[in-house]
């Protein structure tokens, strides 16, 4: 006990002789007034009251977003399945058909694990955002390579399945540009 006197003693000393005076700030409380005409600006400054109506069909109801085994194929084995994006299947021979089918008791896990647990049979094609979204062919080197596969084959980007959407046929800007200016040029 005398102990504790003693330090409660030094810490009081010690804490008088270096007290430093706190300047108290005091504010004035905003008044009911002043807050009503704070409001008023804001509201004023208000930018969605600018905005005008929008015609056509409301775009919440237009776009309503479909179920994810709607945009989905599936390859199922051993009591495992994964979902990859349609048109993510390049070549599915007839012997793997029977596996592009959900069956009842499944377990759904991520790609990169079915994939290690079934790389006998799956074949990888990794092709470039170009490729995928169509507007670059596919290597005729893949391309064959593809045809003479054995194997279900998956179009990946970066490792994960992607969708492949047929080549676009591209309109040369070029040559329409060069045909027009010579038909004009006199």
């Amino acid at each position: 006990m005398k102990r504790l006197s003693i330090t409660l003693l030094v810490v009081c000393s010690v804490a008088s002789a270096e007290e430093v005076p706190l300047k108290s700030q005091f504010r004035d409380a905003a008044t009911h007034e002043e807050l009503s005409i704070s409001l008023r600006k804001f509201q004023q400054r208000d930018p969605m009251k600018n905005l005008e109506a929008v015609e056509g069909e409301d775009p919440s109801k237009v776009n309503i977003p479909v179920s994810i085994l709607e945009q989905s194929d599936i390859i199922s084995f051993g009591g495992f399945a994964t979902l990859v994006p349609k048109q993510a299947i390049i070549s599915a021979p007839a012997q793997f058909e029977k596996y592009l089918e959900l069956k009842p008791g499944t377990k759904i896990i991520g790609w990169l694990d079915f994939y290690a647990k079934n790389r006998g049979w799956i074949t990888t094609v990794e092709v470039s955002r170009e490729q995928a979204q169509g507007y670059e062919a596919i290597a005729e080197a893949t391309r064959e390579r593809i045809s003479k596969s054995a194997n279900l084959v998956v179009a990946t980007l970066m490792g994960g399945p992607i969708s492949v959407f047929p080549p676009q046929e591209k309109k040369d800007e070029q040559t329409a540009e060069t045909a027009e200016n010579s038909t004009t040029t006199p």
